[in-house]
């Protein structure tokens, strides 16, 4: 077990000093301990202390290949937990190519600082080209260089989006992009992988990492299992309609609005993640409740094996 971030007990003490009542906050951080399957163990006071920064704020440096920056805004437009703003304020965000400050040569010197020093935690958001390195070059180098180099003395990788996780959308692209995971053997690699990443299921990564050092279970794909242990059929608002024999066969017909949609490309049977449970967009509604059915984004064959998304 890797020692954690945090190591002083006064890290509760700074809570009010943001304007969040302490009793909420300690709320928030159990139910990240409860979706991270920790509630057996006293894990809100870690989190409390490893959001509130109580030691050194951990390097994180934040890469972008073959992507289409989806994960970057849908973290960043994150409105909800509050935790989220303190847990920003509390880790030392040396490189992100959107985010930072700095640019052309300070920036090239603040990731290669980072990487020489290591101990860092290493965010990847899109995929690793194959077909040739010259699809994606970062300050003169290919991101496959990049990657192995900020790989080498990480403490951990999360890959985030479909992209970096599996190949995503660009797998199926003439630049033959790839997850991480086909590059880099030798480091924990985590995979958030829906498309894009969803801000909960980042932030509870990382306040896991940083509240014990520690990799989540993972499944047989390298996702957490917290996130992605149940099917979205099952947890359907649509299954009832389902086990009825009653499906979607007419997009115009009133009376079908809430009709099963596997019979209109709805992927839900065959992708797991926690959507109808956690929903986005600081859980407002989730792809089927809108009327959309699931595209399987959170499963490693997305996007070219579940093709085509509507029939």
């Amino acid at each position: 077990m890797r020692k954690p971030w945090f190591d002083d007990e006064k890290a509760l003490a700074a809570v009010e000093a943001r304007g969040v009542d302490r009793r909420d906050f300690l709320k928030i951080c159990s139910t990240f301990a409860a979706a991270m399957g920790l509630s057996q163990v006293p894990f809100a006071a870690g989190v409390a202390q490893a959001v509130e920064g109580a030691a050194a704020k951990p390097p994180v440096i934040w890469m972008e290949g073959l992507d289409c920056a989806g994960c970057s805004i849908s973290f960043s437009g994150s409105l909800n937990p509050p935790a989220a703003s303190v847990l920003l304020d509390s880790i030392s965000l040396r490189y992100h190519e959107a985010l930072m400050a700095a640019s052309g040569h300070q920036a090239e010197a603040a990731f290669h600082d980072t990487i020489e020093a290591g101990g860092h935690v290493l965010i990847v958001e899109g995929a690793v080209p194959t077909a040739d390195p010259r699809y994606c070059m970062i300050g003169g180098k290919s991101f496959e260089e990049n990657l192995k180099a900020a790989a080498e003395k990480c403490a951990a990788i999360i890959c985030v989006g479909a992209c970096s996780s599996f190949g995503g959308v660009t797998g199926s692209m003439v630049c033959g992009g790839v997850g991480v995971s086909e590059i880099i053997k030798d480091k924990p690699i985590i995979k958030l992988s829906t498309c894009p990443v969803h801000p909960e299921h980042l932030i509870g990564t990382v306040l896991y990492f940083l509240a014990t050092g520690e990799v989540p279970e993972l499944d047989e794909h390298g996702r957490p299992v917290a996130f992605f242990g149940t099917n979205i059929h099952d947890n359907c608002r649509r299954r009832g309609h389902y086990d009825a024999g009653r499906f979607v066969t007419d997009w115009n017909d009133p009376a079908q609005k809430d009709y099963c949609l596997v019979t209109k490309g709805c992927k839900g049977p065959m992708t797991n993640s926690d959507c109808p449970v956690r929903l986005w967009n600081d859980r407002t509604n989730f792809c089927i409740d809108c009327g959309c059915g699931c595209h399987g984004c959170a499963s490693p064959t997305f996007y070219e094996k579940m093709s085509p998304i509507f029939m």
